[in-house]
């Protein structure tokens, strides 16, 4: 049994998902998914539940039993004495930073993943099976089947500003950053001078923000009508356009990398966290083929 540990929004919960997927199939093993932290986590819900993912919740005794080491009482008492930490054990596989592990792909049946593995070498070796688990579940209807058949029939350009925590939280505005209209403005210079005639369209958690700021030359549409709990839509809609100028974050890294156009133009900023130490460790975070500006 594999178990990997769900946190964060959909683009992480995405990433820890598809390293575990890769695990269990190497192994012919099951893969279970540990979702107890949602229960107290604020910031954002459990999502996976929208794809066609084998959707197996492990029990609290299935985490347990790969995550405690097993001490007699002598240990445990000494330890409680010493006020030690308690020892993980070997099954226990904990992100070291956010850089590419290449050691991950070789571990063996057992184990429980805690980390956001976010490099598609993870997974890449199953890539045909990422992409058909991380297929929205539900038909489009409404507006977003609307937008979708006006995406197939133009240059579609998704252009994603990721803002909401990244500006009104200090702690993660420090980490993360947001990414600038400089390099929106030179993302869409880059899309302009290679793709004729291409439409924007702006996917965000502030729409007033968007609204307000993007003023571009060509056809624009603000998405603004998928709220937080219909996020696989605005994703769906993303992946779907030609061509994705894509923010600091996983959630438009799995629009882009979701996206099957073969011949799709891909910009992503050069610098993903403003946390220098941080941002030196995501090397292989995007991929070759894309832009980075």
């Amino acid at each position: 049994m594999i178990i990997v540990r769900l946190i964060g929004g959909l683009g992480n919960q995405l990433f820890q998902y598809a390293v575990g997927r890769y695990l269990a199939e190497k192994n012919e093993s099951e893969l279970k998914i540990d979702i107890s932290e949602f229960k107290t986590y604020k910031l954002h819900k459990y999502s996976l539940w929208a794809f066609n993912i084998q959707e197996n919740c492990a029990s609290p005794n299935e985490v347990i039993a790969l995550t405690v080491r097993k001490q007699g009482i002598a240990e445990g008492f000494l330890r409680r004495m010493l006020r030690r930490p308690a020892v993980l054990p070997n099954s226990y596989i904990r992100e070291k930073n956010f850089s590419f592990e290449p050691d991950i792909l070789n571990l063996q049946d057992g184990i429980y993943l805690e980390g956001y593995w976010q490099s598609q070498k993870y997974f890449l070796d199953i890539d045909s099976i990422i992409r058909k688990e991380f297929i929205v579940k539900t038909l489009q209807t409404g507006k977003n089947k609307e937008l979708s058949d006006q995406i197939s029939s133009c240059e579609s350009v998704s252009y994603h500003v990721r803002r909401g925590d990244y500006v009104s939280n200090p702690d993660i505005n420090r980490v993360n950053g947001i990414c600038s209209l400089d390099y929106y403005n030179l993302s869409v210079k880059y899309i302009s001078e290679r793709v004729n005639n291409p439409s924007f369209f702006i996917f965000t958690d502030e729409p007033e923000w968007a609204h307000e700021n993007v003023n571009l030359p060509y056809a624009t549409i603000i998405v603004d009508w998928n709220n937080a709990d219909k996020n696989y839509e605005d994703l769906r809609l993303m992946n779907q356009c030609k061509h994705n100028i894509i923010a600091n974050s996983t959630f438009s890294w799995w629009a882009a990398w979701l996206n099957q156009n073969p011949d799709k133009i891909v910009i992503a900023p050069k610098r993903w966290f403003a946390d220098e130490k941080m941002n030196s460790q995501t090397q292989n975070l995007i991929p070759e083929a894309w832009v980075r500006l």
